[in-house]
């Protein structure tokens, strides 16, 4: 299962302390060393979308803490870093105001999350000579921490929706290298599935439902993935009692998320042409044809191969 959205605690580790002593040698001064800096946590762009599930186990991340220093000026040892890897498309909010603290782009992007907290000076950097036997070192810095929601919005290049049992999964299936699972009912995929065709991402987006841009089913939870796409492929089932109402649902509730989805390229199909007569086709596009739908069947080669065309063709100039 897809993991697109969890809250995480991140803390860097905190500077070592510095040390208070002084040399085994009568009156050879003092000889504390200074604390290490504590670990920074970075983030690090993956296209691995599933990045996201190892929180499902751990959510509470931290940098190791800066090495204490020693007598003899041996001086603590840096904590090591944290690197956690977020998909390609992670939007990182926090948690205290909501604001977006940054968003992963590209694959090994590199991003400072906290840094880590300074290391304490040691008795041996307080001596001067007024003051040549100071007997008090200094405390190490605790590290930056911050409480964080992560929210992955996929970056695919063509976004495939409908309502549920509209022949999205088996599409997806048949232009590209994807294994999507479906069934013959009405259900909702709780994970969208990519394939990909020509260096073109395919997401099969989770079946939407009337009242999904208010929370109703999954809610807002599969929205957020069509905001990334250049091109929307709809598709209607030929079986519907009504695709011209179904392409309507599905109309109204992308606008009400977000008016700007409204405006992306769309290729209208009407899936399963195979499964009902040449008339009722001829019925359902006469009342779309003012959007220009398109029969198609996976078992249908040639109109699968006009799809890819059509994707190839509005992908590359959107």
């Amino acid at each position: 299962m897809l993991v697109d959205e969890i809250e995480i605690s991140v803390k860097a580790g905190k500077g070592g302390a510095g040390k208070m002593s002084f040399g085994k040698i009568q009156y050879s001064g003092p000889d504390g060393g200074n604390g290490g800096r504590g670990g920074n946590v970075y983030f690090v762009g993956t296209d691995d979308i599933y990045a996201l599930n190892q929180f499902t186990q751990d959510s509470d991340l931290a940098a190791q803490n800066g090495e204490d220093g020693g007598h003899g000026l041996r001086h603590g040892s840096d904590g090591s870093d944290l690197e956690i890897t977020l998909p390609i498309g992670t939007v990182v909010y926090s948690q205290a105001n909501g604001e977006i603290v940054t968003e992963i782009l590209t694959k090994d992007e590199r991003f400072l999350i906290c840094k880590g907290g300074v290391g304490g000076k040691g008795n041996y950097e307080y001596r001067s000579s007024t003051n040549t036997t100071p007997t008090y070192a200094q405390w190490g810095e605790k590290g930056e921490e911050y409480k964080l929601k992560l929210v992955l919005k996929l970056i695919a290049n063509v976004g495939l929706i409908g309502l549920p049992n509209s022949g999205k999964s088996s599409l997806l299936n048949e232009l590209t290298n994807a294994k999507a699972k479906i069934g013959n009912y009405n259900f909702t995929t709780l994970s969208p599935n990519l394939g990909v065709l020509d260096n073109i991402v395919l997401a099969d987006i989770p079946g939407l439902i009337e009242g999904a841009s208010g929370g109703k089913g999954l809610g807002i939870s599969f929205l957020k993935h069509i905001e990334k796409v250049n091109v929307l492929v709809h598709c209607l089932s030929a079986e519907s009692a009504n695709p011209q109402k179904d392409y309507e649902v599905i109309r109204k509730e992308l606008g009400a998320y977000n008016k700007l989805l409204l405006k992306k390229p769309e290729i209208l199909l009407v899936t399963k042409s195979d499964l009902v007569d040449k008339s009722t086709i001829t019925k359902i596009l006469k009342a779309l044809k003012k959007y220009k739908p398109a029969p198609i069947s996976i078992h249908d080669w040639e109109s699968v191969e006009k799809l890819k065309e059509a994707v190839c063709s509005v992908e590359n100039q959107a």
